[in-house]
């Protein structure tokens, strides 16, 4: 109990510098004492891998520091509390990419393209992404900030502006999230039930919904086999491209 208060109070006043320090790995290192037995990048790993495994709710500093078999005040001479732990959570878990070394020089629609379909699988392969990047006033590290360089790096052959590329890269990402979002939330079992009851209420309802109705009946819901990361990353670009034609 002591140790989730003091995570609560951490988290309440932050000191920002420090927090930013901490993720740049600019913090003073001590030039006195014992070497430090763990680091802020085994602690950010060791709970991400926590995260994978239970999700973001399982993650606290007395949780974490157990599989170190320390206890929880000895996590926060690394790290000052669960807001820091979990940006540098995100950090280690964009460490790698993004790699567009294969693609094309100037094909900006493939590169963009790439780029995307890298970003969904680390969306996919930690769930908890979602949540921890909507952090309020999250502070942002080296490996984020690189992925936006890259994003915006791709885009630069189509010669728009700065804003403008900005605004796609945004466009992206909120392709991305809500991907990541229904995979997240996708239940086979609970689907199914969905859908039959839906099916059944429409049915008895369906003057009501005529355009709805009409849809259902052209096949709106039915699986056809599209990757709808792809479907809306195609839209996208398109608009992107009808935007670098306009501006030509």
């Amino acid at each position: 109990m002591a140790g989730r208060n003091k995570e609560k109070e951490q988290d309440k006043v932050r000191d920002l510098r420090a927090g930013l320090a901490l993720l740049w790995g600019e913090q003073e290192q001590p030039t006195r004492g014992p070497k430090p037995k763990l680091t802020p990048l085994r602690i950010a790993e060791a709970a991400a891998a926590l995260a994978d495994a239970e999700g973001l709710d399982a993650v606290s500093m007395s949780r974490v520091a157990a599989g170190f078999g320390v206890s929880a005040m000895a996590l926060y001479r690394y790290v000052p509390g669960k807001t820091e732990l979990v940006e540098l959570m995100v950090e280690s878990v964009l460490a790698e990419g993004p790699d567009l070394a294969g693609v094309p020089a100037g094909d900006w629609r493939a590169a963009v393209t790439e780029w995307t379909r890298q970003c969904a699988r680390v969306y996919a392969a930690h769930p908890w992404l979602l949540t921890a990047t909507a952090m309020r006033r999250q502070l942002l590290g080296p490996c984020q900030l690189r992925w936006l360089d890259a994003a915006l790096a791709a885009l630069e052959p189509t010669g728009l502006g700065g804003a403008q590329r900005h605004r796609v890269f945004l466009l992206l990402i909120g392709l991305v999230r809500n991907h990541a979002q229904q995979r997240n939330e996708r239940e086979e079992e609970q689907e199914r039930e969905w859908d039959r009851l839906t099916g059944e209420l429409l049915a008895r309802h369906a003057a009501r919904f005529p355009a709805l109705t009409r849809a259902i009946a052209e096949g709106a819901f039915d699986p056809d086999g599209t990757d709808p990361l792809r479907f809306g990353l195609d839209r996208i670009l398109d608009g992107v491209e009808a935007l670098v034609a306009a501006g030509a």
